[in-house]
């Protein structure tokens, strides 16, 4: 009877405390909005990357160029993938084509797509790939075949960046000329997906032969998407597929396949390679024209944002600098934003026009940039597919959650190096590893503690919010640094909040982001609730 007294209370306290922090919440946000539209109203002619724009006679911010590019090419991007899902959809019913024969069909559309992006560089893509498919076939029985498939692919990663792509003339006076048709977008920084997918090919070929460990009995037991008769995608990467889909056509449309040659999502080989035989039925018609309209809808707030709050230029132009700490923490959390909803929308536009054509790949951005206060969970949801990607090819080859400490710093900072060659990225990878270590550890105390009283309850909740807020602090410095201000913006970070003015600042952040961490515990106690 006591315990169950002790739980109302807890229950009660809980709900008594969600109108405070709705309250605050929602005068966060408006004093962050009324000062945004202040600063690009007082700023504005100091800003680089702004342009006429459509609404309320506003300048839209375009200085992100990977969003610009983006947006100017939608119209034409729209047309092609419309082209292509059209023709692939109506072959695969006219003809019955299944996995060998829809490869074909998307071999020569993706071809002629990568010949618009790359012109002669095409050249380099496919001799690189098809090294990668002769290593993989002649090497994958041996024990020396994973360091190999490795030390080849991290080579080809770093030269493609440290040459700039290779030049013809490097080969011959005769092959110069090909340098004048490279083509419209640099095949190198793509070629750093292509790579995630030769490496996954070349662990499932070598899984298949092997035998898979994946539980296919035990996964359908509790997966209720494969209860119901369809096929999740972790069942789909899990289950090898029959030895004639490593076959060299459907390797080569697994590298290329256009819908997401440019930015993913990532899906490995085994779920690539079974959709293409049965497209996918996790999502209908409906459900397809509901995830494009909800799409439509995140890109109209792109556009209010870029049209209204000029985040991106401040950062781009170097005038946040000149601002008040609060000023300063604002522009940056703007920041943040725009490069979640602008990744948001790019791949979520890729992913639509790949479930259009019967190839389901893992949703990148399953939750908010703003309802995530672990390390560890906003890595998981953020470049989703990416994580999964590293979780099974990287992660657990090196021996999982029993090397945890240690397989961090290798798994980020390969995640750096992937991104590109630059100092700042490798600070963001071992900042991101140092606040990392201590979460672990304090994850681990946390799950041997046992709470046994209504208190000790509420007292965990509240050092898990105080530690919820410290991780958010975290994450916006790393992030900060390694995709804005660079390391040698930390000393100016730590001056201007660890001075007089900017103490108080960091105070109320530290409040904030305390205050946020609760409601994101209301949020997962909705959710369990309504499991």
């Amino acid at each position: 009877m006591a315990i169950r007294s002790n739980n109302k209370n807890v229950v009660s306290w809980k709900r008594r405390e969600l109108p405070f922090l709705v309250l605050y919440a929602i005068a966060f946000y408006v004093i962050i909005i009324r000062r945004s539209l202040q600063l690009s109203h007082d700023h504005y002619s100091k800003l680089y990357g702004l342009r006429p724009g459509f609404l309320a006679n506003q300048l839209n911010d375009v200085s992100d160029a990977q969003w610009r590019n983006f947006r100017g090419n939608l119209p034409i991007l729209t047309f092609v993938f419309g082209i292509f899902a059209l023709t692939a959809n109506i072959m695969r019913a006219c003809f019955g084509l299944k996995a060998r024969g829809m490869s074909y069909i998307w071999l020569f559309l993706s071809s002629a797509y990568l010949v618009y992006l790359h012109g002669a560089c095409i050249i380099f893509v496919m001799a690189i790939a098809s090294l990668n498919y002769l290593l993989v076939k002649i090497f994958a029985r041996t024990k020396y075949f994973l360091p190999l498939l490795w030390i080849f692919n991290i080579f080809f990663l770093i030269c493609n960046r440290v040459y700039d792509g290779y030049s013809f003339s490097m080969f011959g006076a005769h092959w110069q000329y090909l340098d004048n048709f490279r083509g419209t977008f640099r095949w190198q920084i793509c070629f750093n997906f292509v790579i995630l997918r030769m490496v996954s090919f070349g662990y499932d070929y070598r899984w298949s032969i092997l035998g898979s460990h994946f539980d296919h009995e035990k996964h359908v037991e509790h997966c209720y998407i494969c209860k119901s008769g369809k096929a999740c995608y972790q069942f789909l990467q899990g289950k090898s597929v029959t030895s004639d889909k490593f076959s060299l056509s459907i390797y080569l449309c697994y590298l290329v396949y256009a819908p997401l040659y440019i930015a993913g999502p990532i899906i490995s080989f085994n779920a690539f390679a079974s959709q293409l035989e049965a497209p996918q039925r996790n999502y209908s018609v409906k459900d397809m024209a509901l995830y494009g309209i909800r799409w439509l809808y995140s890109l109209f707030l792109m556009e209010l944002m870029t049209h209204l709050l000029h985040y991106n230029a401040f950062a781009i132009s170097g005038i946040w600098r000149q601002l008040s700490p609060m000023d300063v923490f604002i522009i940056g959390y703007g920041v943040l934003n725009f490069m979640w909803l602008k990744f948001f929308l790019i791949w979520r536009y890729f992913r639509l026009w790949s479930l259009i054509c019967g190839i389901e790949a893992p949703e990148n951005m399953p939750k908010c940039i703003n309802n995530c206060y672990n390390l560890e969970s906003f890595w998981k949801n953020w470049h989703a597919s990416f994580n999964k990607w590293l979780v099974r090819y990287m992660y657990i080859p090196l021996g999982g959650s029993r090397r945890k400490l240690l397989n961090v710093w290798v798994v980020f900072t390969f995640v750096a190096l992937w991104h590109d060659l630059e100092w700042k990225l490798l600070s963001w990878a071992w900042l991101t590893c140092l606040f990392f270590v201590p979460e672990l550890l304090l994850k681990s105390a946390a799950n041997a503690f046992k709470v046994e009283s209504a208190l000790g309850e509420l007292f965990f909740r509240e050092v898990s919010a105080l530690a919820g807020s410290v991780t958010i602090t975290c994450l916006m410095v790393a992030n900060l640094v390694g995709f804005v201000i660079g390391p040698s913006g930390i000393n100016w970070l730590i001056s201007r909040f660890l001075g007089r003015e900017g103490l108080p600042v960091l105070l109320g952040l530290f409040v904030t982001f305390y205050v946020g961490t609760k409601l994101m515990f209301h949020i997962e106690d909705a959710k369990r609730r309504a499991q």
